[in-house]
Formats: structure tokens, C-alpha cells, sequence
């Protein structure tokens, strides 16, 4: 199964990603995770990047799907992947299909702005072993159970979320009306618990 999460920061999509990883046996190809390894570690594609995503940004087409091709080269991939952050604009969705690369679902969740700004602003993550935590369930102390700072990422910030949300809208969303045309294009509502989006989830994909 070949499936896309798509959605606006913060929907859900990277939670809702590992819950259908056990479900199906499949890889998550996340963009977003492998372009902040490139930055942590000051690669030249991090390097470029990190100018980006600092001001809430999309990186250059150019840069993310050669990571994403290289990356759908794997085995692990043989069955079926789940990707996570891509593709954003219809430039790359239309790559994809030139690339032979053949999508059976694509999973649009549906989050208001304010949710969306709510659920990034209060997100903190560890330094050390990148668990995330929420402000309401992390340690007084500031400190992951692994030892590791707590911090909030400059893209969680507010100004630069609204900013994403806007990029998102202008870019990103005409995809939707992309995937609509050709019929497999799934709209849940991704507000309430994490396991009642799940089984929405797995309803539409039937």
C-alpha cells in the first residue's frame, strides 16, 4: 500500500504515520525528519535547508525530491511506504507520477488554524533522543526521561507556524483539487483522540 498523509503543520500526520506503519508493515518516508537530520548535522543540503525552514518556508523543489527518490530506492519500500510531508505542491505530485512512482490513497486531515497553532506552540522535543512532548505531560525540570534538553523548535514558534499555515494554503492545497480529480483523495477529520482519527483513517482507505 502506497499512501500519502497530507495536511497542514501539526495535523497529525507524523502520530497518525506510525500508527499505520504497525498496521501495514510499511516504511514512513518523512521529509520533514530527513531534511532536520541534514541541518543537525550540517550537511551541505542541511545547510541550505535549514535558511528555509527557520522562516517557516518550503525547501526547493529540486532538493526534496531527489531525497525522496533515492530514498523510494530502498527495500524496505518494496511493499509500500507511507509518505509524510510530500509531495506539497502539484510540481512534485506530478514528479512522482513521472518517476513511475504509483500512489493508492491519499489521506487529507482536516484541523482548524487555531488547533493547528495550539498543537505546535505548546510542542517541546528532546535534544538527545527527539521524543516530543506536549507542555501539559513534560517534566517540570525541562528534561527528557533520556537525560536530554527539552526545546521548542523555531518552527513551532508562533509567528513562523502562522506563517507555515500560510505557505500551506497558498502551495500545498492545491493538491487537494490535484487528487480529487483522480478519485483518491480521502478528507478525515483529524481533531479528537489520536485513536478515533486512526479509525477514520483506516475507514477511508476501505
Amino acid at each position: 500500500m502506497k499512501i500519502i498523509l497530507f495536511g497542514p503543520p501539526g495535523a497529525g500526520k507524523g502520530t497518525q504515520a506510525k500508527k499505520l506503519i504497525e498496521k501495514f508493515n510499511i516504511p514512513q518516508i518523512s521529509t520533514g525528519d530527513i531534511l532536520r537530520d541534514a541541518v543537525s548535522k550540517k550537511t551541505e543540503l542541511g545547510i541550505i535547508a535549514e535558511s528555509y525552514m527557520n522562516k517557516g518556508e518550503l525547501v526547493p523543489d529540486n532538493v526534496i525530491i531527489g531525497i525522496v527518490k533515492e530514498r523510494l530506492k530502498e527495500k524496505d519500500c518494496s511493499s509500500g511506504f507511507i509518505l509524510d510531508g510530500f509531495p506539497r505542491t502539484i510540481q512534485q505530485a506530478e514528479t512522482l507520477e513521472l518517476e513511475g512512482i504509483k500512489i493508492d490513497g491519499i489521506i487529507m486531515l482536516d484541523v482548524d488554524k487555531e488547533t493547528i497553532i495550539k498543537r505546535n506552540t505548546e510542542r517541546r522535543i528532546c535534544r538527545v533522543c527527539g521524543r516530543i512532548y506536549k507542555l501539559k505531560n513534560m517534566p517540570q525540570n525541562g528534561v527528557c526521561e533520556c537525560g536530554g534538553e527539552l526545546y521548542q523548535r523555531k518552527d513551532d514558534m508562533e509567528e513562523n507556524i502562522r506563517r507555515r499555515i500560510d505557505v500551506y494554503i497558498n502551495a500545498t492545497l492545491p493538491l487537494a483539487s490535484f487528487y480529487e480529480k483522480k478519485g483518491i483523495l480521502r478528507n478525515v477529520d483529524g481533531c479528537g483522540s489520536e485513536d478515533e482519527v486512526f479509525n477514520r483513517i483506516l475507514e477511508a482507505l476501505k
